[in-house]
């Protein structure tokens, strides 16, 4: 097999001889062949020369030849170093370099995977506390308590919300569709969504941005970022009558979005982890319902958005997520606004 992938490899090589043979008789015979020996020793010698760097370039190339043409058994079989010229040492960069982008990819993949599959069993596991709260209030005699079985609903469609949302994360360029969107109105809207939230946990969200606040960015995405700081800011409030401020500033041309709230604070061990998935910490150990994931999908998102999340925390005051909306056009008019939830 290896003399053979060298025949095909050099043809060129033995079809150049061979013409150069012709051309060289060619001459003897315009010349009258008045010296045949001579003739002959030419083409002897010349072939000869060409055998002999044919035959020592097929030794050299041996080990690289068997190693070509041979069924690896593993991947690692890339990584050796059988050159014995520049041009089969810069196949073997090449191949190594290929080897290494596999394994990235393989490892990401893997990881991505693993991911999924730890947060669905998660998911699953936490989807069934709700459900048995809603199939006991149905099974009560009388009247169905809707507040309560309304409350219960909304708790799976927001972990729903964070599945999907997680599934969609690898794709995200391909769910990608950004546009200037007015601030104090996605806010709002984010607000009204989690309205039974608020009234069940006596916590009460004080919108201050400007109207004119306007910031590019992906009105799904952000919207669910906005979503989970907002649900966080609550289920780490015990107290009742606490407050979540949700504010906007300039911030020499761009726009900082703060969501603040009066709970229990994040421990300052906790804080380095709190954007890795999976991490629950104290805090979620305290509420037992915490899939670590809300502010890894969130960090997430502002990194592929191009926005950048920050956190701030103490321990009995309360937290502060910031998400600073970079190079964005923004007109500034009028007075901020307080909004209270009872009033919209």
């Amino acid at each position: 097999m290896s003399i053979r992938l060298f025949m095909r490899e050099h043809f060129a090589y033995l079809l150049f001889q061979f013409l150069m043979v012709l051309f060289i008789m060619f001459l003897y015979w315009l010349d009258g062949f008045r010296n045949v020996d001579t003739a002959i020793y030419s083409v002897a010698i010349s072939t000869l020369l060409i055998l002999s760097f044919l035959f020592g370039r097929y030794v050299k190339r041996y080990s690289f030849y068997n190693k070509i043409i041979s069924q690896p058994k593993q991947m690692e079989a890339a990584l050796q170093r059988d050159a014995k010229s520049p041009e089969q040492e810069q196949v073997e960069l090449f191949l190594q370099d290929l080897y290494r982008i596999y394994q990235n990819e393989v490892q990401t993949l893997y990881a991505n995977q693993k991911r999924h599959l730890q947060f669905m069993n998660q998911w699953v596991h936490q989807m069934k506390t709700p459900l048995s709260v809603a199939e006991l209030l149905i099974q009560e005699d009388g009247e169905t308590d809707k507040k309560s079985l309304q409350e219960e609903i909304d708790r799976m469609k927001r972990g729903l919300d964070s599945v999907l949302m997680n599934a969609r994360i690898d794709t995200f360029e391909q769910d990608l569709q950004v546009e200037q969107v007015n601030l104090k109105k996605l806010v709002s809207e984010v607000v009204s969504e989690n309205k039974r939230l608020f009234i069940t946990n006596h916590v009460y969200p004080v919108i201050s941005i400007d109207e004119q606040f306007v910031v590019l960015t992906d009105t799904k995405w952000i919207r669910f970022v906005i979503g989970q700081f907002i649900t966080n800011a609550v289920k780490y409030t015990f107290e009742e009558g606490k407050k979540v401020f949700i504010e906007a500033s300039s911030q020499t041309g761009n726009v900082l979005l703060s969501v603040k709230d009066e709970g229990i604070g994040i421990p300052t061990a906790d804080m380095p982890r709190v954007t890795k998935a999976f991490f629950t910490g104290e805090n979620g150990r305290k509420t037992g319902e915490s899939t670590g994931m809300g502010l890894y999908l969130a960090n997430e998102i502002c990194g592929k958005l191009g926005h950048e999340l920050s956190i701030e925390s103490t321990i009995g005051k309360g937290t502060t997520v910031h998400v600073l909306f970079h190079n964005l056009d923004f007109v500034k008019r009028g007075e901020s606004e307080d909004v209270n939830i009872e009033n919209g």
